[in-house]
């Protein structure tokens, strides 16, 4: 997913460079949305991995 917003960005740059600015601003809502959801899901598995560290320690110590 990552690799398609940069590939949508350099999309973006050359369509600007060429003037089609409909594709450009259609380029660059797809990867703005594709951010965000990357982002989302970078946050939730950051949250996931430090819930499933601690279930690590705790069994641990059992």
């Amino acid at each position: 997913m990552f690799n398609w917003g940069i590939v949508l960005f350099v999309f973006f740059l050359f369509a600007v460079l060429f003037g089609f600015n409909g594709i450009a601003i259609v380029a660059t809502s797809i990867a703005i949305i594709l951010f965000y959801i990357f982002l989302a899901l970078f946050i939730s598995s950051i949250m996931d991995g430090f819930s499933s560290a601690g279930r690590i320690l705790i069994n641990k110590n059992k």
